[in-house]
Order: C-alpha cells, then sequence, then structure tokens
C-alpha cells in the first residue's frame, strides 16, 4: 500500500514537472527592450576595448566605460601610450590624467 501511494505521488509530481516544461517551450521569447539593446551594445563595446586588460585593472576600466566616462579614459591611455609609460608610473600618471579630466568637468 505504501508502495502504491509512493508511486502515485511520483507519477503526479513528474506530470505537473512535464507540463511546466510544455508551458515554458510554448511561449515565445520576449524581446528586449530599445535600453536593453543599447546597455548589451554598449557592455559589447566596452568589452572589446578592455582586452588584454586583467583584474582590478579591467574591472576598474570595465565600471569607468560602462558608466559613460570613458573618453577621459581614453586620452589618458593614448597619452600614457605616447609617454611609453608602464606599471606604477602608468597607474600613478593615469590617476592623475583621469582625476584632472573629472575636474575640468
Amino acid at each position: 500500500m505504501k508502495l502504491a501511494i509512493a508511486l502515485i505521488s511520483f507519477a503526479l509530481a513528474t506530470g505537473s514537472a512535464f507540463a511546466a516544461d510544455e508551458k515554458k517551450a510554448d511561449t515565445p521569447k520576449k524581446e528586449p527592450s530599445a535600453a536593453q539593446k543599447a546597455q548589451q551594445t554598449k557592455m559589447k563595446d566596452c568589452n572589446a576595448k578592455a582586452t588584454g586588460k586583467t583584474g582590478d585593472e579591467r574591472k576598474a576600466f570595465m565600471k569607468q566605460c560602462l558608466s559613460g566616462g570613458n573618453a577621459a579614459a581614453s586620452g589618458c591611455e593614448g597619452q600614457a601610450a605616447e609617454k611609453k609609460l608602464a606599471g606604477a608610473a602608468k597607474t600613478s600618471f593615469l590617476k592623475k590624467c583621469e582625476a584632472d579630466a573629472q575636474a575640468a568637468k
């Protein structure tokens, strides 16, 4: 008797799980809104620009890029590249350059 009850309970549980899957399969996928598409495009662009960066440097770049403040950053990056800065000197220069750019706004 206990076995019969267990089998019936199992059958009901799996039947309702299959019915839920059918409903999901019939529902068409919702298209993203214009704002979502814009955010996805921005994410794709920033991700492409962040190639070669890793760890905290990438995280900081992505944060700034996605917030829309990448114009000054790219200018500062260009200046650092022209001066052939690397390591701590580059980091220090970029911080000062970006702070100056923010203060000028």
